[in-house]
């Protein structure tokens, strides 16, 4: 038997940095955090931290909750963990929204917060706030440091949580007594932890067992194949198995949605032509999905009854308990890489799967005829962004009743050299419009446009300085019927609910004063494509673009009524 090795330590006490912020820059700097984004606390330490350093840089936002947002984007375009920075009470509840986003995504972030200091809690201290209790239910860790020697070691415990093997939210408070006294900062990063691949199910197991049989089965990859990057593993157990690869909203963006057998989004974004497979499968992979409502909308009562649905996901609790078939506890990649090798498909629904896909693909929405005079639809404003823009495009969606649109495939195509950035099933109202700045920093040159519905615009607009100031040159399209359009579709006369409770009647969107943001306006076919163009050509040159594009409230794939007698300038376009 072996010795254990020796650990080699540095001699004498470790390096001293002048406040808590100087040594928690010094780490995330080692950890190779590139970008924090927030609105420090009264005091300016942090920037005192970060002068006269290369890295990390600081995105200072106007709004706490559209910090977070940007953080969020910006790891999940950059594989880094977002990093945002906040003040005390009300500034930790304001932030709580991204954090509840960044959990449900599956988003390494990691929230650094201001704290009362230990002698003044229970006082009614200025903001005090039992923040940790607070925080603790959303996030993966809730941490505080009360001691300088306490600082470095939570926070890189708190990286390293962030970052998986279940990556998330977790939460570390800085307690304002600590701002400056001397905190030890030992030397070198942590190194990252050595991961085994334990996850390939045995073939006798019997999940196995069912893939291998199963003549019929269908494939559907939820947002953890996104955030575990996995997605190139859905697609070869698909082709091994001849089965179409469906995703959930929060899993788009996690496969090459050019690919023969994807069939679109479950549930209640599916493509007509592909749902239909959903009646006539014998099995369901569910992989990094938690089966929530709108991904199982509209599926056969067969499914999960008669029809076992496998689930694998790498923690008990995102499993769904409603649906009978095994549980796997595992990471998705290799365990759809061991299922995908001894895959061999039956012929006849490989064919039937590859027809249905490639009907479905011919549906995407074809060039407006400039001339013909009416108002441009939301479809039009995606056939014109993917004809305009280049290949590698990214987009950054929202869920509203016009934006919606962009779940449906192939109302706007994911290429493999492209990409998408999508809210979770939290869907928080403004994600899209703000994670569009986190996204931009992250990709640098690559467009970056934010297909975005009004009431979204306006609740983020603020930090539009924010993205100025910082050379963050996104493309916004507004799709804008005024207001909350989902709201106001689902208003019938018999309910007493006044019309424009929720979408008010106006003329024009509303005018962008900031100068230095390039905004238009465009309310006919005729001047969609010029509009793109200068807006693309605007961001290219380093400026922020607003395309603003009036629509009806019928301007939507679920809007069930039309106020067509009472605001007939804002329906029937």
């Amino acid at each position: 038997m072996s010795a254990e090795p020796t650990i080699p330590r540095a001699e004498g006490p470790s390096p001293q940095a002048a406040g808590a912020w100087a040594a928690i820059v010094d780490v995330l700097d080692r950890a190779g955090v590139s970008t924090l984004f927030g609105l420090p606390a009264d005091d300016i330490a942090l920037l005192r931290a970060l002068a006269g350093r290369p890295r990390p840089d600081v995105v200072v936002a106007r709004d706490q909750r559209a910090a977070a947002y940007m953080a969020i984007g910006h790891a999940q375009a950059s594989g880094q963990v977002g990093v945002v920075v906040v003040g005390k009470g009300p500034a930790v509840t304001t932030v709580s929204t991204g954090v509840l986003e960044a959990a449900t995504a599956g988003t390494p972030l990691l929230v650094l917060a201001a704290g009362t200091p230990a002698a003044r809690r229970d006082t009614g201290a200025f903001q005090e706030l039992d923040q940790v209790a607070v925080m603790s239910p959303l996030v993966r860790r809730a941490l505080r440091a009360d001691a300088p020697e306490r600082v470095v070691p939570l926070l890189r415990h708190a990286l390293l949580t962030a970052t998986g093997p279940v990556p998330g939210p977790v939460y570390l408070e800085i307690p304002d007594d600590l701002l400056e006294v001397p905190v030890p900062v030992p030397d070198g990063p942590v190194p990252p932890p050595e991961r085994a691949v334990t996850s390939v199910l045995p073939g006798d197991a019997r999940a196995s067992r069912l893939v291998a049989g199963a003549r019929r089965p269908v494939v559907l990859a939820g947002g953890g194949v996104r955030s575990a990057a996995a997605g190139a593993d859905a697609l070869a157990l698909a082709e091994g198995l001849g089965a179409p690869l469906f995703v959930t909203a929060s899993g788009r963006g996690a496969v090459d949605e050019d690919h023969p057998h994807f069939a679109g989004v479950s549930g209640l974004y599916a493509p007509e032509e592909t749902a239909e497979l959903w009646a006539e499968t014998d099995l369901v992979v569910a992989l990094g999905s938690r089966l929530e409502e709108t991904a199982t909308y509209g599926w056969p009562e067969t499914v999960g009854t008669d029809v076992p649905v496998v689930q694998v996901n790498r923690v008990a609790s995102e499993f769904s308990t409603g649906f009978e078939g095994p549980l796997v506890l595992g990471d998705a990649g290799p365990v759809a890489r061991g299922w995908a090798a001894g895959g061999a498909g039956d012929a006849r629904w490989r064919a039937r799967v590859r027809d249905s896909c490639a009907r479905a693909a011919a549906r995407s929405p074809e060039l407006p005829d400039p001339s013909s005079g009416r108002p441009p639809r939301v479809l039009d404003v995606l056939a014109v962004l993917e004809a305009e823009l280049p290949a590698d495009r990214v987009l950054v969606g929202e869920n509203g009743l016009a934006d919606m649109w962009t779940y449906h495939w192939p109302a706007y195509t994911c290429r493999s050299v492209g990409g998408w950035v999508v809210p979770s099933e939290q869907t928080p109202l403004g994600f899209g419009v703000a994670a569009a700045a986190g996204v931009k920093k992250a990709l640098g040159g690559r467009c970056v446009v934010a297909v975005v519905g009004d009431g979204a615009f306006t609740l983020v607009d603020a930090d539009l300085p924010t993205l100025v100031d910082a050379g963050l040159a996104v493309l916004y399209v507004v799709v804008d019927n005024g207001g909350y359009g989902w709201l106001e579709s689902q208003r019938s006369p018999g309910d007493g609910v006044a019309a424009g409770t929720f979408a008010a009647p106006r003329g024009h969107p509303p005018t962008l004063t900031d100068p230095r943001v390039h905004h238009e306006v465009v309310t006919d076919l005729a001047g969609l494509v010029p509009a793109v163009r200068a807006a693309y050509g605007a961001t290219r040159s380093g400026r922020v673009a607003v395309v603003h594009v009036p629509i009806g409230l019928d301007d939507g794939p679920h809007a069930e009524s039309v106020l067509e007698g009472d605001f007939p300038h804002l329906a029937g376009t």
